[in-house]
């Protein structure tokens, strides 16, 4: 997987794509990148813009933080529940 670019050549990118007046395969061409990454960066600026649904940078990563921290609760909940299953049989007297 290629390194990721840095945010001040993705901005530069989006401001080129968006002033030059070149098609986006073209701008894309001419930096290095794949015309597909350069519209998904479009898309991210937009919305992030407000100027397209979806969701912003800041609700994205918060989405992802929100998500991980759910799998670990569950996780967490998952060898509490077992834990308690066993110490409840443990506990159990004999007739």
């Amino acid at each position: 997987m290629p390194p990721a670019h840095p945010p001040e050549f993705r901005q530069r990118a989006i401001e080129l794509a968006r002033t030059s007046g070149r098609s986006i395969g073209k701008v894309a061409a001419d930096l290095g990148i794949s015309e597909s990454c350069l519209r998904h960066w479009l898309a991210i600026a937009d919305a992030d813009d407000g100027k397209r649904e979806g969701l912003t940078s800041a609700e994205r990563k918060e989405l992802t933080e929100l998500r991980r921290r759910n799998r670990a609760l569950q996780l967490e909940n998952e060898v509490l529940r077992k834990a308690a299953a066993y110490f409840a049989a443990e506990n159990v007297l004999p007739e």
